[in-house]
């Protein structure tokens, strides 16, 4: 595999991963956990992804200021200028500044791909295959490219990119964004042929994300930039307090990519998934035969299409059930609709306001 020396990588790793809970904490959320049984978290997965394409000083992770301990423990080979730590949750754009910006300050002819951290790959070479045509891409000219999934399904949970099919090469221009759509639409989609779902993966010269902050991001990008000189040094975590306190909640999506005319995407073909909810761990996981994932001392009777996932020590015993989820971790037992993503989401607001944060 071909490694890009002046490519840097930035993982996104700050989010809560509600949509697990109770599994997933806010102390202790999905990128930290081995969701997949393989004996690495989502964030050591994602990590050593990547390290086939560039070296791992390049590699840099953007995260709360309450999860550096557990970062450190989980990727004991990064430098602390490589862990980049957020006093708030501000969306993805400003934390796509904040290491731009950090980045190009000392390195500003880097290229960089930025990547959630808790998504699932189960192709890595065609996934390595299919950054390196993108990398290849924008090495000329001002170019924002995005990787795209062709999708299986119509699927109502994943924003949709649709593209001109008549483009040449793997890489298309960018016609329309279309967030979460409802089935019918995104039946439409599907039978189209030219839409592809929105992984959340981009790949960019940083000269040129920072241009377009410049241009749709003003406040962003003058809060980033006025700092320029006190990346890498002691006094960068006190000006990125000052930064994040004068800087709005937006996504990358809606800030910037909706708005620019230079976007790209690349169609991909390798096994993704973003584990966003129960029901997509379902889909990944073995299952038994009649479709239960199961994890734990469990015995079932009359149970299909079921996730029981429990302690070892504790004996559980399901009858009767079929599409639910059974999840006992630490104080919380929780027994649900597994398909029901915005079910679990309300439960978990509600118990949020009534039981409080020892919870959540």
């Amino acid at each position: 595999m071909k490694t890009y020396q002046n490519t840097f990588v930035i993982i996104m790793a700050g989010g809560v991963g509600s949509r697990f809970w109770p599994y997933s904490r806010k102390s202790h959320p999905k990128q930290f956990l081995d969701v997949l049984g393989v004996g690495k978290s989502l964030l050591q997965l994602t990590y050593h992804r990547f390290l086939s394409i560039c070296p791992k000083e390049n590699i840099y992770i953007v995260s709360n200021n309450s999860y550096y301990e557990l970062i450190r423990e989980q990727l004991p080979d990064l430098k602390d200028d490589q862990i980049l730590l957020e006093p708030n949750r501000r969306n993805t754009a400003p934390c796509i500044a904040y290491a731009s910006y950090k980045i190009a300050s000392k390195y500003p002819d880097a290229t960089t791909i930025v990547t959630p951290a808790d998504h699932a790959i189960f192709m890595e070479d065609e996934f390595t295959r299919t950054c390196q045509v993108a990398l290849d891409f924008v090495k000329t000219d001002n170019k924002l490219v995005t990787i795209g999934i062709k999708p299986s399904r119509p699927e109502t949970g994943y924003g949709y990119i649709q593209y001109k099919p008549d483009s040449p090469g793997e890489v298309k221009k960018v016609k329309t964004f279309t967030e979460k759509p409802q089935i019918e639409l995104a039946r439409t989609f599907i039978e189209s042929g030219d839409f592809v779902w929105n992984a959340g993966i981009f790949i960019w010269k940083t000269r040129n994300i920072i241009e377009a902050f410049e241009k749709f991001l003003p406040e962003i990008s003058e809060t980033f930039s006025v700092i320029s000189d006190q990346y890498y040094t002691d006094k960068e975590k006190e000006k990125i307090a000052w930064a994040y306190a004068r800087t709005k909640a937006i996504s990358i999506d809606y800030g910037v990519m909706e708005k620019a005319e230079n976007v790209y995407v690349v169609p991909g073909e390798f096994g993704w998934s973003d584990l966003g909810s129960w029901s997509s761990l379902h889909e990944y996981h073995d299952k038994d035969n009649v479709g239960n994932v199961i994890d734990g001392n469990v015995m079932l009777y009359n149970t299909k299409e079921c996730i029981v996932r429990t302690p070892s020590e504790k004996l559980v015993v399901v009858q009767g059930l079929e599409g639910y989820l059974v999840a006992d971790c630490d104080d919380v037992l929780m027994i649900c609709k597994k398909d029901d993503e915005n079910r679990i989401r309300s439960i978990v607001n509600d118990v949020k306001s009534e039981k409080g944060e020892r919870y959540i």
